[in-house]
């Protein structure tokens, strides 16, 4: 399993937020390329990376610190107001690795079709939901949507990479919402990453036992409760 450090941006600080409250907010990191750097240095080989500005506006605000990044030789995979092709066409012709459609997944499923014809497995969605229920629009909003149905659709759409986030879960520390994660998993081919709770150890040996292809760790990095070096032995070990 592969485990993928992340960097929440806003006003291009690092942040985190809880449960997707912008209003919870709080600086993590001063510099995003030196916090990169050390997730390389623990031996992380990709980040994730969110335009939390961009979620909000509707379009990439903070495209400049995405691309520095890419700079310390991480494989980075950015998600964040993310609405066009031409967007898409930015990311990945600049040396971002992986693009992470969201809300247009939910609003605009020909784009991701198109993208994904184009672009392969460098297009992964990101899913976020509340109870169960799509959000969309930087989490502001939820849908009538399941989240399995999406994925389903999102399948059929030949996407490879599914990103699931409990948003009850995300920032809190109190484990991911393993139930629902393996029955995404075992509805669909996708290849399936955890967001959103992971904690300690214990969580990432239980992602592992799921089958699952990754699982990004924030807060806990951030907070200690997490080694990144630790959670990269123990997710490889579990291969």
């Amino acid at each position: 399993m592969i485990i993928f450090p992340a960097i929440d941006i806003k006003d291009g600080a690092c942040v985190r937020l809880r449960q997707g409250d912008y209003d919870t907010a709080h600086k993590v990191a001063e510099d995003p390329q030196q916090t990169a750097g050390s997730f390389a240095e623990s031996g992380a080989q990709w980040i994730h990376m969110v335009d939390l500005d961009g979620a909000k506006a509707k379009h990439p605000v903070n495209s400049e610190v995405f691309l520095r990044v890419v700079e310390t030789g991480l494989r980075v995979e950015v998600g964040g107001g993310v609405r066009t092709l031409a967007d898409v066409e930015f990311y990945l012709s600049h040396g971002i690795s992986r693009v992470i459609l969201g809300s247009v997944a939910l609003y605009d499923p020909q784009l991701v079709r198109d993208c994904v014809q184009r672009w392969g497995e460098q297009i992964a969605v990101g899913i976020d939901a509340r109870n169960g229920k799509v959000a969309a629009e930087g989490w502001t909003q939820t849908s009538e949507v399941d989240y399995i149905e999406l994925a389903k659709q999102m399948e059929e759409a030949g996407v490879k990479y599914i990103i699931f986030t409990d948003i009850s879960k995300d920032g809190m520390l109190a484990g991911p919402n393993l139930e629902q994660l393996d029955a995404l998993n075992r509805a669909v081919s996708c290849d399936v990453v955890a967001s959103g709770g992971i904690a300690n150890l214990q969580n990432i040996k239980d992602l592992c036992g799921l089958g699952l292809y990754g699982a990004i760790c924030g807060k806990s990095l951030y907070s200690g409760s997490l080694d990144l070096k630790e959670a990269i032995a123990a997710a490889q070990g579990e291969k």
